[in-house]
């Protein structure tokens, strides 16, 4: 196999720069020489764990086992002590890879501990012959419903997925990428480092997201950003008083947001300020990224897109009745349009290989000719952009025989002048089965009087039979790491 990383070999690209974090930087020869440098301590390594902080060594470590054919168990320092012990003894890491300052917590204590030095020297290392099959990546996912699960991610797929996305994207080396993101997930490790490290072009990472980061390093030179819903509703709300905010994204080549959607209203505050769209994009953990708004199409504010080049897309009901999908070239087979709602299931080179020790979850996750469930219900539009309308098991709402997306309600919510966040559940009902409930944090006062006026703009923007029977007001909505709302957690005692 080839390299995942050409730009590591030399030639042109050593003297260009690759990472930056605050004000330390390397180049393409110095990531390839201090990658080098750790590679033979890797060697014999099964799997190895990476104390995943925002910092150039999280970089280099994660450069040198891949380069080394070992894999990477990205840790999460937010972790509680028994997440990182439950990971720890789920993926038997041989050692953890860390900055020499971090602390780490007690339940590193038994894992032997290699330092990375990200400026220290070596010949560049090379994974001449890996199997695409071979494992790149464990990365656990949330654990809304249990313990986290290792999803294993073969090599192949991150290659396919990065090389979709410059097809969508006209993603080159000439790119600058910049984002604050978290480099434990899919998101900032594997789309906003690696994806410009296989392109050949540079990553700037924020350290922590501010408006003002986003604006100084587009203002500097960078022509892409990403990002998730909660930063760019915070760039939204920064624009009004910030024309220089404003003008470096206007001078922007790709604004992109995944993780979670965008609400519309954001979308549309954003491009009346810059004259940009932000593009949204579709993907999970087991499957890296599914769909995207190509840069060359229409940035449609509440789709994801079309299906990226080689990964086959399906919605299908509850019932096995597939109601969409696609033929070979991306044209939409089947149903499209209308109000038909269906799950989300995925087959391609972008899957990951099976959940790491459960066979059971394995079963479960796939269907019996070998696709992907997503647990993501969505729509089609007619031209083939899907557009999701959240979680199976939380988003799905069937109330007097409808089957209901919460993502279209919050976004109608959101355009409300009085909404400051929203989120949509179903709770039992004897009469409707389900009824709606609107989780609304408010700009200012909020009554009764408030919440039958909500319900009043989502049933004249919608249809009567979406509106929220209960408006429930709090002071803030529960978020995880990544800004996704924790709807399970919104709760009426």
């Amino acid at each position: 196999m080839s390299s995942l990383f050409p730009a590591l070999t030399g030639g042109s690209a050593a003297a260009r720069p690759a990472l930056r974090f605050g004000d330390r930087s390397l180049t393409y020869a110095e990531l390839a020489s201090a990658a080098g440098a750790l590679a033979p301590r890797l060697r014999d390594a099964g799997r190895v764990a990476v104390w995943a902080t925002p910092a150039l060594e999280t970089a280099v470590a994660v450069v040198a086992a891949l380069q080394t054919g070992v894999p990477v168990v990205p840790l999460n320092p937010r972790s509680g002590e028994g997440e990182l012990g439950h990971i720890l003894a789920d993926s038997s890491p041989s050692l953890v890879l860390a900055a020499a300052g971090d602390r780490l917590p007690p339940a590193l204590d038994a894992l032997a501990r290699t330092d990375v030095d990200a400026h220290a020297t070596g010949p560049a290392a090379e994974a001449a012959g890996a199997d695409p099959a071979a494992p790149a990546l464990v990365v656990y996912t949330s654990g809304t419903t249990g313990p986290p699960k290792g999803a294993v991610i073969p090599r192949r797929a991150v290659s396919s997925t990065l090389d979709a996305l410059a097809d969508a994207w006209g993603w080159t080396g000439d790119d600058v990428l910049v984002h604050g993101l978290p480099l434990f997930h899919v998101h900032g490790l594997v789309l906003g480092v690696l994806g410009p490290l296989r392109r050949g072009g540079a990553v700037r990472h924020l350290g922590r997201f501010s408006t003002e980061g986003v604006a100084r390093e587009l203002a500097d030179g960078a022509t892409m950003l990403f990002g998730v819903p909660t930063m760019y509703h915070r760039i939204a709300e920064a624009l009004p008083g910030d024309p220089g905010l404003a003008a470096a994204l206007g001078g922007a080549r790709l604004l992109v947001s995944g993780s979670a959607a965008l609400p519309v209203h954001d979308h549309e505050r954003i491009a009346a300020a810059t004259g940009r769209r932000v593009v949204e994009r579709y993907g999970m953990t087991e499957t890296l990224m599914i769909t995207s708004v190509r840069a060359d199409g229409e940035a449609r504010a509440g789709t994801v897109g079309v299906p990226l080049p080689g990964v086959d897309v399906r919605l299908v009901e509850e019932d096995g009745t597939v109601i969409g999908g696609y033929d070979t070239d991306g044209t939409p087979v089947g149903s499209t349009g209308g109000e038909r709602v269906g799950e989300i299931q995925v087959r391609g080179p972008n899957l990951f290989s099976g959940y790491l020790n459960r066979p059971d979850a394995d079963a479960a996750a796939f269907t019996g000719d070998g696709w992907f469930r997503t647990g993501d219900v969505a729509v089609r539009d007619g031209d083939g952009y899907v557009r999701i309308v959240g979680r199976k098991a939380t988003d799905l709402i069937k109330s007097g025989g409808y089957k209901i997306g919460a993502g279209e309600i919050e976004n109608a919510l959101l355009e409300h002048a009085a909404v400051r966040e929203a989120a949509v559940t179903g709770e039992p009902d004897a009469d409707l089965g389900e009824r709606i409930v609107a989780w609304v944090v408010p700009q200012g006062p909020a009554g009764s009087a408030l919440g039958t006026e909500l319900a009043d703009h989502v049933a004249a923007r919608l249809a009567p039979h979406k509106r929220p029977r209960t408006v429930r007001f709090l002071e803030a909505l529960p978020r995880n790491d990544m800004g996704k709302i924790m709807k399970r957690a919104l709760r009426h005692d």
